[in-house]
């Protein structure tokens, strides 16, 4: 009896011991959209996104600033800095509807085709799609945009796709991908992230070299001026091939872009205040709370929004960089955290405007929270040699003084035991005697006022703190170097974390030059908690990987978190129309429009002045 009930048990076992069979695409059915977990939200029929207006009037300039300086019209390399909103001239093989959490939806590809088991994913793409040159975009463009992007590009597209084993076109107009077994659910998604380049402008070229042509692409804007380092414009492409496709029905209306460059945030406000500027997000709760006083916004020429963001809040932080020496302690790291004092900036410095962050998956249900649920724990058991204590031990938040004094004397602490002592007032190493000294690297001065505090602070330690503020290129520069001691940066999330966390966190993009992994992980924990992470089959198991990841990566006090808004703050001449509700997941200036009479009364009062 017992060989008879072992044996279909030792057959299952060798079953599932075999690869998984892919299906043929001849009997997979063809669809209109992706979503990460279970269907699109829209149908097959669907006329355009909610959020837009096809009756939405076409025309009209939008001038936004940009800060600093450009040198390249290449986005998708590592070499020179490249001038912002470039992507707008590319077409992708899917389009993000901002309404849903992770749904894409036809742009260049007609239709989709998904091996039930994800390991093929295949497009079929508009015979009508056309670059700007009137060249079709074909099979054989997709292939190489991958390959150039992944060979040649910056290190983000080689962790992104890093799952794709082989790409190919199958006949002009049907691209096939074959995927690893990784399990990923969202890497078919990504895959139709993927920008599109014209493979025979590029014949002949260095992609790899920094270049200021116009280059060309096959979406609904093209390149119309360039001036290094000082604007760049973009114009409405009028025969754009995919202007009535559902993702575009009243999107892209307004018919020239322009980003003026200006040296900083403060320049740039007087701009706008002066009328040369449209719009402006605004990142400063002070100039929110004070600097909108002026006469057109008392007139009424000038609107302020409010628009909330249902992503998560990610991570703003002030980044300690792991290849110094300085802060491979975790009670070094910790004590730095111990000296910054949110309740003092949000009351004195933000107008109460913000929440401190904690997590880096802030607001979202990624956020751990409490001790390790069971779930939690059958992540991070097999790792318990490796981890702190704390991670299985204390609940999160973690604790902490509220007051700063015995916040600093906890700080003290800490670094006393990780060999440093006071000696004339200032922090060395005991034995060597070397100062315990940083700098904070930054390129935007309105940012200097926030970072004092913290450095003040620190002095009180006896911890020697300076400023350098540097420009652009040359902060761009030292950032693809990983020369700095302490950045201000920021690790975005989507409600969907996949394949990008490759590139924050795991030790293959520690030291590969522009990568996001700005800290300098390079731990194999981590790296496993990652994978589990992007193989996660479902949003519960996500919820739970995510936050194991962030519980290990919060208990080792790498970065300094700031603070977040869940709102994204828009100055504004009130010449723009939008629809409402606002999209629930992301912002979409695309579809906004700008109102003739509107824009006619605010250039006729910018004339009389």
């Amino acid at each position: 009896m017992r060989h008879a009930a072992t044996a279909p048990l030792l057959l299952a076992g060798l079953m599932a011991c075999l690869p998984v069979q892919a299906a043929d695409p001849a009997d997979v059915p063809t669809v209109h959209g992706l979503a990460l977990y279970d269907e699109p939200a829209l149908p097959a029929d669907f006329p355009h996104f909610p959020h837009a207006n096809p009756e939405a009037p076409a025309g009209g300039t939008l001038t936004r600033a940009a800060i600093g300086s450009f040198d390249s019209t290449n986005p998708f390399i590592i070499r020179g800095t490249p001038a912002t909103d470039l992507t707008v001239i590319y077409d992708t093989l899917l389009a993000a509807n901002p309404d849903e959490p992770f749904s894409l939806y036809g742009l260049l590809a007609s239709g989709i085709r998904l091996d039930p088991e994800r390991q093929w994913i295949e497009f079929d793409l508009h015979p009508e799609a056309r670059f700007h040159d009137g060249e079709p975009v074909d099979a054989a463009d997709v292939v190489f945009s991958f390959e150039t992007l992944v060979e040649q590009g910056q290190p983000f597209y080689a962790a992104y796709y890093a799952d794709v084993v082989d790409v190919r076109a199958v006949d002009a107009d049907t691209v096939h991908f074959d995927l690893a077994e990784s399990e990923s659910r969202e890497l078919p998604l990504i895959i139709g992230q993927l920008p599109v380049l014209p493979a025979h402008y590029w014949e002949g070229r260095d992609f790899e070299a920094t270049i200021l042509d116009p280059l060309l692409g096959s979406g609904p804007y093209r390149i119309a001026q360039v001036e290094p380092g000082r604007r760049i414009v973009y114009a409405r492409v009028d025969d754009y091939w995919g202007r009535d496709l559902p993702v575009n029905r009243g999107r892209h209306n307004i018919a020239r872009l322009v980003h003026d460059y200006y040296r900083d945030q403060t320049v740039a406000l007087e701009a706008f205040k002066a009328g040369n500027l449209d719009l402006r997000i605004e990142t400063s709760a002070r100039n929110w709370a004070t600097a909108y006083d002026f006469p057109a916004a008392e007139n009424g020429f000038v609107e302020r929004l409010m628009v909330p963001d249902g992503q998560p809040a990610g991570m703003q932080a002030y980044v300690m960089n792991l290849r110094r020496e300085t802060f491979q302690d975790v009670r070094v790291r910790e004590a730095l955290n111990l000296a910054f004092d949110f309740e003092w900036l949000n009351r004195n410095l933000f107008y109460g405007a913000y929440q401190r962050t904690r997590s880096y998956f802030e607001n979202s249900a990624m956020a751990a929270k409490g001790l390790p649920s069971e779930a939690e724990l059958a992540l991070l058991e097999p790792y318990r040699d490796q981890l702190p204590e704390r991670v299985f031990e204390k609940p999160l938040p973690m604790e902490q003084p509220d007051a700063m004094r015995p916040r600093l004397a906890k700080a003290l602490e800490l670094l006393s035991e990780a060999g440093y002592v006071v000696r004339d007032g200032v922090m060395v190493d005991a034995e060597t005697g070397e100062p315990l000294r940083l700098e904070v690297l930054l390129f935007d001065t309105q940012f200097e006022r926030v970072v004092q505090p913290l450095l003040r602070n620190l002095a009180k330690l006896g911890i020697q703190g300076d400023i350098r503020i540097v420009d652009v290129n040359q902060y761009l520069n030292r950032l693809r170097r990983f020369d700095f001691d302490i950045i201000v940066g920021s690790f975005p999330q989507s409600a969907n974390p996949g394949n990008e966390q490759r590139d924050f966190w795991t030790s293959e993009y520690a030291d590969v030059p522009q990568s996001r992994n700005l800290i300098g992980l390079a731990d194999p924990v981590i790296d496993e908690l990652v994978d589990t992470l992007i193989a996660a089959d479902s949003r519960e198991a996500l919820d739970t990987a995510a936050r194991a990841l962030d519980r290990v990566l919060r208990w080792g006090f790498y970065v300094i978190p700031q603070w977040h808004l869940g709102q994204t703050r828009i100055a504004l001449w009130d010449k723009f129309g939008w629809q409402e509700p606002f999209p629930i997941y992301n912002l979409d200036l695309d579809a906004w429009w700008i109102d003739p009479d509107r824009a006619a009364m605010i250039e006729a009062r910018q004339r009389s002045r």
